[in-house]
């Protein structure tokens, strides 16, 4: 038996498919949406758009490049390998919703669904992973739900899920690993605790698996989004399938450059955190030590057992005020005689130790 949403349903002439009449009167329907574009930055614009522009409920199937997404209370440079992202040129996006960072690629299938939230002011992950759950459960897979906000495969998690409220809008989205490169996700979201003090949130790792490992008969996974759409629309009375307008494309571009591709939104809006880092240099052992608030180096600080004609404060104090991103610490460098402060040792090796 297919799953409902739990939604009023009316067939209406609707001059606006976003759901609203020429009154501008909402109409409840669910926009049915699978989207092309695998921009991480212009995806999770897409998300708080629909949110925030649509009267109507939403159910979204998306996929990104690789890219990691970070939750919007944690600290990003504490959740990633840093060094490993800049080398692979892998973008770090900020999501609207709490949780804990996930690792994107094209072999990961992201679904949202955008509704009323009735008043509740509690999150009920339950109520939008259950139509995932019947999906999966319709093709032999045992998928089921455990913990606070995973899906699991014998013990694997395979889905993490996170809940954004906003007046009366809940937007819930999650991720199913369906042929995900599970080196990669690894790789990417395997910080040095060492490095950083903070009391932002962490993400918790699981062991995970993915989909295509336990279905019955070999799919692709479009062909997975395809069956998932058509599950769910099924299910839905009065579903109806939506794609962004000219218009909707050009307001979300803007929110993405606006946003989601900003530095200050997705590493500016970090926590204040301590940044710990030491390194062999040329001119020998190099110790930095940064407190950063707001993305900003409010403080610094430099040990090791270099040789120095400049007393190192100075460029300690040089360093206050800029934020803590290797463009913007390149860029301050250039102006210091870096020789003077720590003989010997080159600014891209300074560069490393403090970012």
């Amino acid at each position: 038996m297919f799953w409902s949403i739990n939604m009023l349903f009316v067939t209406r002439d609707i001059s606006d498919p976003r759901g609203y009449d020429s009154g501008l009167e909402p109409i409840i329907t669910m926009l049915c949406l699978i989207r092309h574009e695998t921009d991480p930055t212009f995806n999770l614009a897409a998300e708080e758009y629909a949110m925030t522009h649509f009267a109507a409920e939403c159910f979204m199937l998306w996929r990104n490049a690789p890219a990691v997404i970070v939750g919007r209370h944690q600290n990003t440079l504490a959740e990633i390998d840093a060094d490993y992202v800049r080398a692979n040129n892998i973008p770090v996006v900020r999501r609207l919703s709490g949780g804990g960072a996930v690792f994107h690629d094209l072999g990961n299938l992201n679904f949202t669904f955008i509704a009323d939230s009735d008043g509740r002011a509690q999150v009920d992950f339950r109520r939008f992973t259950q139509p995932i759950l019947v999906a999966l459960q319709a093709l032999g897979v045992d998928a089921r739900f455990e913990g606070r906000n995973d899906l699991t495969i014998d013990g694997r998690k395979f889905s993490g899920n996170a809940e954004y409220v906003s007046g009366n809008r809940i937007l819930h989205h999650g991720t199913l690993l369906f042929a995900a490169r599970m080196a990669d996700v690894s790789a990417a979201l395997r910080p040095d605790p060492a490095k950083f003090a903070d009391k932002a949130v962490k993400s918790v790792r699981s062991r995970v698996t993915n989909i295509s490992e336990h279905l019955p008969r070999p799919m692709t996974v479009l062909e997975f989004r395809d069956y998932l759409m058509t599950h769910v629309m099924a299910a839905t009375p009065d579903a109806e399938t939506y794609a962004f307008t000219p218009d909707d494309v050009a307001a979300i571009s803007r929110l993405r450059d606006e946003k989601y591709a900003t530095w200050e939104w997705n590493y500016g809006h970090s926590p204040v955190y301590n940044y710990r880092k030491s390194a062999r240099t040329p001119g020998g052992t190099l110790e930095v030590a940064l407190d950063v608030n707001g993305g900003v180096i409010a403080d610094a600080r430099f040990y090791g057992d270099f040789f120095n004609r400049r007393d190192p404060q100075e460029i300690a104090a040089a360093l206050i005020g800029v934020p803590h991103r290797p463009e913007a610490l390149r860029e301050r460098l250039a102006d210091l005689p870096v020789d003077d402060y720590f003989h010997n040792v080159p600014a891209e090796a300074l560069l490393s130790v403090l970012i």
